[in-house]
């Protein structure tokens, strides 16, 4: 309750030191990742939506069921190979870009179905078929009339997909080698540092609390 989380086994340096040092560097991914998730997610919902006899209604299941049958860890690897081993454009130590596109994309699979039969469901509602009726274009319809109405809906999934985001980069961490909490987590289980171990899932644990608490007053 003091935040006192004791002293590292391996290290005896303050437990509380070494989560605060790793705790920018997860934050920064899930953060990006969910920026890059949310924008694609919604655009794509929303673009489906204004053309829906277009393929982008076939693209929505495409990334859905990506997010689904593709574990991000391996979608990670095959990353590492092709554009760090294979193409040798960026480094594979120490690179956020492409951990962060590989969790946006399965954010954007786990976002986009619902979003997009939430929008569909609100498009046969009585005041869209009014905005129709006074001419309004199919683009205004979407993002003035559909995507408020889809706004909790999209907050909700927000809420729970960041929750999973706290601890769901720890293999893009350890893969990447990004030092965050993954990392930290990864090297204490090894090392037996059972009081790192704690203070890492003791902050998973509180972190999840505190974002869908959040979500629900929102």
């Amino acid at each position: 309750a003091q935040g006192d989380l004791g002293l590292s086994l391996r290290f005896e340096r303050p437990v509380a030191d070494m989560i605060g040092f790793a705790v920018p560097a997860t934050l920064e991914l899930a953060a990006t990742s969910l920026a890059i998730g949310l924008a694609l997610g919604v655009a794509l919902a929303a673009l489906a939506a204004i053309w829906p006899r277009s393929p982008l209604a076939w693209l929505v299941e495409v990334v859905n069921v990506w997010s689904i049958a593709l574990p991000t860890f391996c979608v990670g690897l095959a990353a590492i190979l092709v554009f760090s081993i294979w193409l040798g454009w960026m480094p594979v130590l120490g690179n956020t870009l492409i951990p962060a596109l590989v969790i946006g994309i399965d954010v954007a699979g786990q976002i986009v179905t619902p979003l997009h039969d939430e929008l569909k469901e609100t498009a046969a509602a009585p005041f869209v078929r009014a905005a129709r009726a006074r001419g309004e274009s199919r683009a205004r319809i979407v993002f003035a009339r559909l995507l408020p109405n889809a706004a909790p809906v999209a907050i909700a999934l927000s809420g729970l997909i960041l929750a999973g985001l706290i601890g769901g980069t720890l293999t893009m961490e350890v893969l990447f080698g990004l030092p965050g909490l993954g990392t930290l987590a990864l090297q204490a289980i090894q090392g037996r540092d059972y009081p790192v171990v704690q203070a890492v899932i003791l902050l998973f644990a509180v972190s999840i609390v505190a974002v869908n608490a959040a979500t629900d007053l929102c």
